[in-house]
């Protein structure tokens, strides 16, 4: 959990121009309670023992720098390298953050837990961090993914949480973070919300990436121990952005590392039917904090398309909306299609099965290696395991489960 990279965000919670809390009135009590409990906390000794040994003993902490021989070949210019982060426990990075706010919860003496999800991912992971404790636990999902992730709601359920189907809107992740912020403000007393990203009101964007900065943090490590020298580019898939940000910000002092993330294109960005506000948006505010966003002309929320549930989000984190700005991270996009047919050769070539997310990630390598030679070190953030998305992909190629 560094947090001495750099200053921000300042101490209103902007990252530069982006960031900030605009919110009800309501949740400003509970946004300076949470931020207090954490400044007293995360230097803590007892509470930084406790929660990395949570990761190691329950998430199976540190995930292994995989060689990636076979895409490496397949490329013939620089040798590329995997963040496991689908081998921890639920499947994806997001158990990471969870393990981290649940302890807050706890110091905080909240008795229900609430979140927000859209691949589902979260969701378990939050469900299972709530089981561990016997929280109650309420996880908020848009209808339209609850359709499309029917494993991981099952699974949620499994767990002991409920889950609510969001009808509202796109019935995608925007809509089910705005229930559970509703549900927040109705019951902020007893209740924590464990939002899954780098989004939402200050303190969450610091919090989600603190505790996800544990992958950073082992690559560092493992990078000098692998090939003794910090990676020429880290690529990893960009939606609210927890993934990409745990992996970036450890790296941001080191310029030699360059920092790729990679969004939803959807349909392609000039159809406007996509989830890429970093390359086809403008600032604007949305559930709760100052950042890219896609809107229209009258400044109101567009729609999202992406194949990937977990990167349909009209919003990006404010923190990478400063690193866009300063230069400092790159941010693209590719395609449904082009994600799709990374996804079946990542299965093919290397016996992993990606998570839709983290297949737009490997896509980009079809670009991205023709820039590098063959002593480069390109590592891609494997951000979740694609089980969740068997079913989609199916449906997508025609073939009945």
């Amino acid at each position: 959990m560094k947090s001495d990279n750099h200053n921000l965000p300042d101490k209103n919670g902007f990252f530069g121009e982006y960031g900030g809390k605009f919110v009800p009135e309501t949740l400003m009590y509970a946004l300076e309670e949470l931020e207090t409990t954490y400044k007293n906390l995360k230097d803590n000794i007892e509470f930084k023992d406790q929660f990395y040994k949570d990761l190691s003993e329950f998430v199976g902490r540190p995930s292994p720098l995989y060689f990636a021989k076979r895409l490496t070949k397949h490329y013939g210019s620089g040798s590329i390298w995997l963040k496991r982060e689908d081998l921890n426990h639920t499947g994806a990075h997001k158990i990471n953050n969870t393990i981290g706010q649940i302890l807050l919860a706890k110091y905080m003496g909240k008795k229900r837990i609430i979140a927000e999800t859209g691949a589902g991912q979260h969701g378990v992971a939050t469900a299972t961090v709530a089981a561990r404790l016997g929280l109650e636990c309420h996880i908020y999902m848009g209808s339209e993914d609850v359709q499309r992730q029917s494993l991981n709601v099952y699974r949620i359920k499994l767990l002991g949480a409920q889950v609510h189907a969001v009808d509202s809107g796109s019935a995608t992740l925007k809509d089910a973070l705005n229930e559970a912020l509703r549900d927040w403000v109705t019951n902020v007393d007893d209740t924590y919300y464990i939002i899954g990203s780098v989004t939402g009101p200050h303190p969450y964007p610091m919090i989600v990436r603190d505790f996800n900065s544990v992958v950073g943090e082992e690559l560092i490590t493992q990078s000098k121990e692998l090939f003794n020298a910090m990676p020429d580019a880290i690529v990893a898939c960009v939606g609210g952005g927890s993934n990409a940000m745990g992996a970036f910000y450890p790296f941001i002092k080191f310029n030699e590392t360059r920092l790729i993330g990679v969004e939803a294109g959807g349909e392609g960005i000039e159809t406007g039917e996509h989830a890429a506000p970093l390359n086809d948006g403008a600032p604007g505010v949305l559930h709760g904090s100052l950042s890219y966003l896609m809107q229209d002309n009258s400044g109101q929320v567009k729609g999202t398309k992406s194949v990937s549930a977990g990167l349909d989000y009209p919003g990006v984190g404010p923190e990478h909306s400063w690193l866009k700005d300063s230069g400092r991270a790159e941010y693209v996009a590719v395609s449904d299609d082009a994600a799709l047919k990374a996804f079946h050769e990542v299965s093919e070539m290397e016996g992993i099965i990606p998570a839709l997310e983290t297949a737009h990630a490997f896509a980009y390598l079809d670009t991205l290696m023709k820039e590098f030679d063959i002593n480069s070190n390109i590592i891609v953030n494997v951000s979740g395991r694609g089980d969740k998305d068997i079913n989609t992909v199916a449906d997508i190629d025609g073939i009945k489960i």
